[in-house]
Parts: C-alpha cells; sequence; structure tokens
C-alpha cells in the first residue's frame, strides 16, 4: 500500500531539480478530497470554478471574510521539511466591499508532547499581506521568504495561510502555491510526519517503496495489465477468414511502465516471446500507443529489424505515423527460426521438432536524466490499456495490418483492403477488424498466458466457448481461454 501512496501525491510535489523539491497546490483536481487524502487542510474554504477563479480550471476561494481570527479561514500544509527560498502563490479578493483583508503566513512546528492527535505545535507568524485600501480585485503575486529558523533544519513543519478581514462580504482566491521542501506526511499514520527512511538515491521515495533505490530517476515499476506475461495470437489472412487455428503469430508479452516519483513515465519496456508462427509468411509485429506523439521518445533499443520495410525517425520509431508506434521485429522467421521437420511454421505441429523460445525486450527511453524527451512528461494516467494496441504485418507488406477487434488501424495501412472479402470494418461505427455477419476477429488478447490451438485446428475446437463470445461481441463467456473452458488434445502441447 505504501506505494500506492506515495504515487498517488503527484499533484503535491514537482520535482523542478533533485535538488530543489516543492510541494504545490493548484486545485486543479477539483475536489478537496484529493488533497486531504494526502494531508492538506482546509477551514472555511471550498474549491471554485466560478469566474474569478485564478489559473486553471479551480482556485481555492474562502468564505466571507468577517473575521480578524486566524483560525477563521485557512489553507494548510502537510507535514514538510521546508527548504531554503520563497513560497509563492497568487491571490486576489472577488469584490471590493471590506474595510480591510489580509493574508497571514504561519508555520506550525511538530511537537510530540501535544496531547492533540495533529502533534502541532504553537505557530509563528512570519508574514502578513494586507490589502490596501481601497481594496480592489487584481491579481496579487505573493513571494514570502521561508524563515531561516525553519530553512533546511531538517525538522518537519506546516504552512498555514489564513485570511481575515473585517466589513463587506468580500471573498478571496488563492492558487498555484508553491512551498519549496520535501513532502514529509504520512497519509497512512494521520498524516503524521514520516518515520525515518532510508533514501539512498534522494528521490523523496524510501528505499523500501523504491524498485530503484540507486537511481534518483526512476521509483516504481508499473505492469500492463499485469506482471506475468499474457498473449496475443493472431491470423494472417485478413481480410480473409483462413483456417482459424490463431497460430499464425502467437507473442507472449508484458509491458512495464517505469516511474519516477512524481509519476513520470521514464521508460516503457516491452518484454516478449515468440512462441509459434504457424505460417510461411514473414510477418512483423508492432505496436501503436494510441494518443501518445512520437516525439514523447528520446530512442528505441531492442527492435529486430534486418530489412527495408519501415522506415525509422531518427529516434527509432516508425515514420510516417500518427502516435507512437516501434516495430519489435519486422520477421518472425528472425525471432523463431525454423525447427525442421517437414511442416510449416514453428512450434504449431505436434510431433514436430520444436523451437527453443526466447524472451526479448524493446526498451522505449521517454525520459534522460530527469527531462523528458519533448519536454512534457508522459504520465502514467496517460498511458494505460486503452492505448495499448499491437498489429501484426502481414509477410512484409506494410499496409496489410492485422489488429484487435475494434482497435483502428494505424496511419500506414491500406484503406482499400476494408470491407473486402470477410472483413465487416465500418469507420463510422469505429468498428474495426471484425467479419461481416458475426463479430469474428483476426486477432485475441488474452489477459494470461495460455495455449494456443495446434496447425489447422479451428479455435473453436479447442476452446468450445469461443464462437458464443466473439459473437456476442465479447459480453458473454468471458472466460472462455481458461484450461477449465478447453479441449487440451485439440491445443499446441
Amino acid at each position: 500500500m505504501k506505494k500506492i501512496l506515495f504515487a498517488s501525491i503527484t499533484i503535491l510535489i514537482s520535482l523542478f531539480s533533485l535538488e530543489a523539491q516543492t510541494i504545490m497546490l493548484d486545485a486543479e483536481s477539483g475536489n478537496r478530497a484529493t488533497e486531504q487524502a494526502n494531508c492538506w487542510a482546509f477551514g472555511a474554504t471550498s474549491y471554485s470554478n466560478l469566474e474569478f477563479r485564478i489559473s486553471g480550471n479551480w482556485s481555492v476561494r474562502t468564505n466571507q471574510l468577517t473575521n480578524s481570527s486566524l483560525g477563521a479561514c485557512w489553507i494548510k500544509s502537510p507535514w514538510i521539511e521546508p527548504g531554503k527560498g520563497n513560497i509563492t502563490m497568487k491571490t486576489r479578493l472577488e469584490n471590493d466591499r471590506g474595510t480591510s483583508r489580509a493574508a497571514v503566513f504561519q508555520f506550525i512546528p511538530y511537537d510530540a508532547t501535544v496531547t492533540s492527535s495533529s502533534k502541532e505545535g504553537k505557530p509563528t507568524e512570519f508574514y502578513t499581506y494586507k490589502w490596501a485600501i481601497p481594496l480592489d480585485i487584481w491579481v496579487k503575486d505573493l513571494s514570502v521568504a521561508v524563515p531561516a529558523e525553519i530553512a533546511n533544519s531538517g525538522k518537519p513543519y506546516k504552512i498555514m495561510i489564513s485570511y481575515i478581514g473585517e466589513g463587506g462580504t468580500s471573498r478571496a482566491f488563492a492558487d498555484d502555491l508553491v512551498i519549496p521542501g520535501n513532502y514529509f506526511s504520512s497519509p497512512a499514520d494521520n498524516c503524521l510526519p514520516k518515520a525515518e527512511v532510508k533514501d539512498e538515491d534522494g528521490d523523496g521515495i524510501n528505499d523500501e517503496d523504491d524498485a530503484y533505490p540507486m537511481d534518483k530517476y526512476r521509483a516504481f515499476n508499473n505492469y500492463l495489465p499485469t506482471s506475468s506475461y499474457n498473449t496475443l495470437m493472431f491470423e494472417d489472412l485478413w481480410p480473409a477468414k483462413g483456417d482459424y487455428d490463431f497460430n499464425d503469430l502467437v507473442v507472449d508479452y508484458k509491458i512495464n511502465r517505469v516511474t519516477n516519483a512524481s509519476n513520470q513515465i521514464v521508460d516503457i519496456l516491452f518484454t516478449y516471446k515468440v512462441k509459434a508462427t504457424g505460417a510461411g509468411f514473414k510477418n512483423g509485429f508492432g505496436v501503436e500507443f494510441t494518443g501518445i506523439p512520437a516525439s514523447a521518445v528520446y530512442e528505441v533499443k531492442g527492435s529486430n529489424i534486418k530489412g527495408n520495410v519501415h522506415k525509422l525517425e531518427a529516434n527509432g520509431l516508425e515514420a510516417g505515423t500518427k502516435h507512437l508506434t516501434f516495430i519489435a521485429f519486422d520477421n518472425a522467421i528472425n525471432e523463431l527460426p525454423y525447427a525442421g521437420g517437414g511442416v510449416v511454421g514453428v512450434n504449431t505441429t505436434i510431433g514436430a521438432p520444436k523451437q527453443k523460445v526466447t524472451e526479448k525486450t524493446v526498451t522505449l527511453s521517454l525520459m534522460r536524466d530527469g527531462k523528458a524527451a519533448n519536454g512534457t512528461p508522459v504520465t502514467i494516467k496517460e498511458l494505460g490499456f486503452d492505448q495499448f494496441n499491437p498489429f501484426l504485418i502481414v509477410n512484409q507488406t506494410r499496409g496489410r495490418e492485422v489488429h484487435l477487434a475494434d482497435k483502428a488501424p494505424t496511419a500506414l495501412a491500406d484503406p482499400k483492403l476494408f470491407n473486402t472479402s470477410d472483413d465487416g470494418s465500418n469507420e463510422g461505427l469505429n468498428r474495426w477488424y471484425k467479419s461481416k455477419n458475426n463479430f469474428l476477429p483476426w486477432a485475441l488478447n488474452i489477459p494470461m498466458e495460455v495455449t494456443y490451438p495446434a496447425e489447422k485446428v479451428n479455435i473453436q475446437k479447442g476452446y468450445p466457448l469461443f464462437k458464443a463470445w466473439a459473437e456476442s461481441n465479447g459480453l458473454m463467456n468471458t472466460d472462455w481461454y481458461t484450461p477449465s473452458n478447453s479441449i487440451l488434445e485439440n491445443l499446441y502441447k
């Protein structure tokens, strides 16, 4: 659970450099509960998207300021280890009615002797901003030096900003609050300061939770969909149905999105093993991550491309595509060489010689030394399973792609092939790679490692529930591929 908790605070921590971390509140979650879960606290304030918001879609908005008490309207940071520098924020008033308005900055020390569960010591005021009279509604850029006695002290403090005022009905807005320092709260422990932990690489993630404790640029492994292998199976005679044994190309794979402490993707590791090639074609295999630009990648390592079918960008991605697209290999025969026996294909005919399966990895680097390839990091939320779009390239004919059902072709696919033979694709309905009459696919993505039909054995003979699943558009028999629903003698072994 610790990993999840640390990984959830990306809205709070921005790594402007690894030497100087900052804690930030910009309200863009639109829901205070998101920040409260990470130990921010609020008094008589809410999140607002009204016209007087300061930046983005949301700002913090106080209640009416008719009280001079510092405990009336306030924003309080989590426990932090303050650093040197200035606390900055933007603020404004909602209207010009009132006789006084001010924002008061305080720091609060940790005090283990305090009886309350918060363990907050006595607050100390260190700066007050007073609006000039008559009041105005212009945005104020405040910059307040962190007090010397708490900067780089190595001790936990909270920063509290109170809004006070008398007369009138004016409220205040606050936004883009940035505090230099290190996040030091423990959401799992009633938001008390973290216990002293070992953090060898200084990335803010303790070594116990850090998958890369000696690498300050990497912190977590995030597998897609799981850390175990999943199986892709293809029919390569599209748009014709073919023998429908789904062993023309069988690839087991797993994807690891390696992220830093801010949940920004540093590397994508695509690990795969070609298990079977039940065809005489020289089939290739690639992956598009839909919606992610090619410029997000510094370089690609590990692709096995020996021919001239594919044109590559300088970073190793395929040229001419709309989204990030890499080619893992351009010829499956180079991945799984022919094993003999006078049969077609490799590892598909029962009794024929078997070829050893090897594991390989294609690495896509999105960040170097903490800097994103195109200046804009890709976050873990932006690259999920919906963006995963694997495809087969038939017999080194680049325009003949075979994708999963309802996954759109890349920009390099030949549009003249759609709606020919057995294909029933319909771009207007966002329907792709399904047969005309019964929604049968040409590619399958199984969320576990499974075996596949033997050569020339229709998949329905190995998995009897497959047809009902496909014809229901995936609504029925969703476990059709499990061992208990298979007929083993019709599967390769």
